[in-house]
This record gives C-alpha cells, structure tokens and sequence, in this order.
C-alpha cells in the first residue's frame, strides 16, 4: 500500500482529496484560515480513502468528524508523550498515579468505537452487493482475519483495528503539522514563498493546477521541505528502540531491554556540523558552506546528521507517502493562493515539543486566489 505502485494506482483519491480542499479554500478567501486543521482534514480523507474507500461523508460531516478526530489524535499522541513517572520507577505501575493507563484505556475505547462502526459499515454494505467486497487495505485485512492469519500467524479483529489505528495517527498530524510548519516558516521569510511560487509559475503556470506529475521538476520546493524537517523533524525523539543485547554506544552502556530515545532534533540542530543551525535556509542542502559538507542529504537515513525518518530498518515505512503528500499540498496552496498573516496578528514560531512537533500556536493565515481562470478551482 506504501510502495511506490500502490500509491501510483491511488493517485485519483488523492487528487480527489485535495480538489475538495481546494474548493473549500477559495470559498474561503479572504477569510483567516486554521492551516493546520485543514490540512489534517486533507490528509485524513486521503489516508481513509486508502484504507477503506470512503470520506467522511459531505462537507458539514467532513469538518465536525475531522475536529473531533484530529482532537483525538493530539490526545492520544500527547499522551504519548508525557513524562510516565511508572518508566522510571516500574513497581509504581500498578498504581498508575498519573492516571495515564486510565486516559489511555479511555483514548482506545473511542478509537475502537469508531473503527467497530466503520468495518460493520463495510461488512453490511459488501452482504448487501452479494459478497462482493471493494477493494482496500481494509478489504484484505477482513479477509486476513476471516481466515484466521497467513498460516503461520494468527490475525484477529484487534489486529486489524491496531493497523487501522497505527495508519490514521502515523499518517495524519505528522503530515498536517510539517505542511504548518513549512507554510509558517515562509511566511516568516516571504522571500522563500515567492522563490516557490516563482517555480511553480515557470513548471505550471497559473493557466493550470499543479499535479502530482510536476512534483519532480520542483527543486526548491523540495529543499524547503528539506529543511522543515531538518528543523521541525514530526517525531523529535523518533519511535522508541529497543536493544536486544548489551550494546556501548559511545562509551556508555545500554543494556538490553533499555527504551533509548533518538533525540533528531538535537542532532538536525547540531552547530558541530550544521551552520546557522538555528536558521531557516533551504539553500544550504546545495551549498558546501551551508551544512552538511554540501552534499544532497535525503530520507534514507544514510547519513547520521540528516535522518528525519529514522534509520535501517526501523525506518518510517511511510517516507514515500509522506513525501508526496507534503509536497503536493505545499505546491497546491502557493500555486492556487497568495497567503498572508491576518492584520494585526503577529506569526509565531515558538515549538510545543511532545511526541509530535507541533505549533504552540496554531497557523492562521488568509488566502487569496491567484490562479488565472476562477473555474480552476471547482474543476
């Protein structure tokens, strides 16, 4: 499903998704605009899209299921990542003094909920065509399970609904909150928007939308996403790891069984390798003197300094999905729209640090349209 072919065969959900976005946003011109929200909406209808074949449904239902989805994600990611008093002192667990166990219990219940009442939806609606089921990466997990595994391990509901639950969060705020990211960093340098814009004007035009196919023709777009996630990386500390064996990693000891935490946001801000670390500039994955010895620094996690992904085989499996889907609604909202800060209100960057980075404050920005012809945007 996250390989390179199976997102090319899903290619019109995706466009069809950020159509919708794009219809929603012109009608909103002129109007401030929560980016990051939207962008999550976008983002969870193309990743539910993949899963199970459907939306949520029409425009009113669309923005209340994704308020209230995108509410329960930060919960449960926030959750995630607070200080657990029980990691440090495990004979304490059984006390869950912080209450973590009971809020995580509660966050699981309402994410089971949601996804009982979408299988039951699918398994209904594939009796009433005659057996006949669509198909998805739900389809196949259903059958999966009906079947009891592959043979040589087993797969249950819960099964199916972890995977449904490890998609939605994994792919959702991480994606919506790097688009917020890069958006608000070139607003705060407009000199960047416009160098953006400038290319998707000389590769698109304005007498056109931009498509997946243009992705590839827009270098400095994908140096500025570069550098978003050298700077804002979506997981700080990455996923936990755990060692097998004994291991000394620079002269100290980690026993096996430890959770060591891969702190990339330090190591992306390392003024030892990286200059004007702080700074935001694109440039420097071309420049031999803007960090990283001027060497094309990608997501393979080959190079220790520049991993926003991670690295070996616990890399993100979804770089490929993540990628296209940053670069695409970055080029959809600067080729259709100009976007400025709303009057009087002042851009902050300040970081609310957890498990996901995020805006401690979130983007709010008012497009205006730019595209030549105005039937562009209900195409």
């Amino acid at each position: 499903m996250l390989g390179p072919a199976g997102l090319d065969n899903v290619h019109g959900l995706r466009r069809r998704e950020f159509m919708a976005t794009l219809r929603h946003l012109h009608a909103q011109s002129g109007k401030p605009v929560d980016v990051g929200a939207q962008l999550f909406l976008n983002v969870m209808n193309v990743v539910t899209s993949i899963l199970w074949g459907s939306n949520v449904g029409s425009e009113s239902e669309r923005t209340a299921v994704g308020k209230e989805f995108r509410e329960l994600v930060a919960d449960i990611t926030g959750m995630l990542g607070a200080p657990n008093v029980s990691d440090f002192f495990p004979a304490l667990a059984p006390l869950d003094l912080q209450g973590i166990r009971n809020k995580s219990d509660l966050l699981k219940d309402r994410f089971d909920d949601i996804f009982a009442r979408i299988i039951q939806k699918r398994t209904e609606s594939d009796q009433s065509a005659g057996g006949e089921m669509a198909s998805d990466f739900l389809e196949y997990m259903l059958k999966l399970e009906k079947e009891g595994g592959d043979g040589k391990t087993t797969f249950t509901m819960t099964n199916v609904k972890a995977l449904l639950m490890d998609m939605v969060i994994g792919g959702t705020e991480t994606t919506s909150n790097t688009v917020e990211w890069a958006m608000a960093e070139m607003l705060q340098n407009r000199g960047m928007l416009r160098k953006v814009q400038e290319e998707l004007d000389a590769v698109v035009g304005r007498d056109g939308m931009v498509e997946e196919t243009h992705l590839p023709k827009l270098h400095y777009l994908h140096l500025v996403i570069k550098e978003t996630l050298r700077l804002h990386p979506a997981l700080p500390l990455m996923v936990p790891h755990c060692p097998s064996e004994d291991a000394t990693v620079g002269g100290h000891r980690v026993p096996a069984g430890s959770r060591v935490f891969v702190n990339v946001w330090a190591i992306q801000r390392d003024p030892a390798v990286w200059k004007d670390p702080e700074q935001f500039i694109p440039e420097r994955f071309l420049q031999a003197d803007g960090g990283g010895g001027g060497r094309r620094l990608d997501f393979t996690g080959s190079e220790q300094e520049y991993m926003p992904f991670g690295s070996g085989r616990r890399i993100c499996a979804g770089i490929a999905m993540a990628e296209r889907m940053v670069a695409y609604s970055l080029a959809m909202l600067l080729q259709a729209f100009d976007w400025e800060v709303p009057a009087g209100e002042r851009l902050d960057l300040a970081e609310r640090f957890g498990i996901v980075m995020k805006k401690a404050t979130p983007l709010v920005a008012v497009p205006t349209p730019r595209l030549s012809n105005p039937d562009l945007y209900s195409a």
